[in-house]
């Protein structure tokens, strides 16, 4: 079974690469069922430390809306602070609220073309990672 997208209300450029990359990965978690009402993904290098520096954790969160699928959030984790560094929200698409938010930027409405503009540039560099295999530990939690 695929999780078929609700597009039109997709905020930003979302590719079909990104849906065929999150299609793949739940297919593979042997996770999926009709009764399911919203899916996190978590992509993680766990290798990703504060002193070494790595790849960027990211979640993506999907939900249900009637028979599709829609993009709740996406965010980008990174170390923020010393001596005592903490992981924190670098980058969110927040598709719920309409807002984009990245560290020390006032948050921005979703639809802005820089938000637009940078979603497209992250969303490839995402995707390369993904291809790359760099996210050693890729989970899937359903509700």
């Amino acid at each position: 079974m695929n999780l078929t997208f609700d597009v039109e209300r997709f905020l930003l450029p979302v590719s079909v690469d990104l849906q065929d990359a999150l299609n793949r990965v739940i297919s593979e978690s042997g996770k999926w069922t009709p009764m399911i009402q919203s899916v996190v993904f978590n992509f993680l290098d766990s290798s990703y430390s504060s002193e070494n520096g790595g790849w960027h954790p990211v979640e993506i969160r999907l939900v249900r809306l009637y028979d599709q699928w829609i993009f709740d959030y996406i965010t980008d984790f990174a170390y923020c602070g010393g001596p005592y560094p903490e992981l924190v929200k670098e980058v969110d698409f927040n598709f719920s609220s309409g807002t984009a938010s990245f560290s020390y930027v006032p948050e921005l409405p979703i639809t802005s073309s820089e938000v637009m503009e940078f979603y497209s540039m992250w969303e490839s560099n995402f995707l390369s990672y993904v291809e790359m295999g760099v996210f050693d530990e890729i989970k899937v939690t359903v509700d």
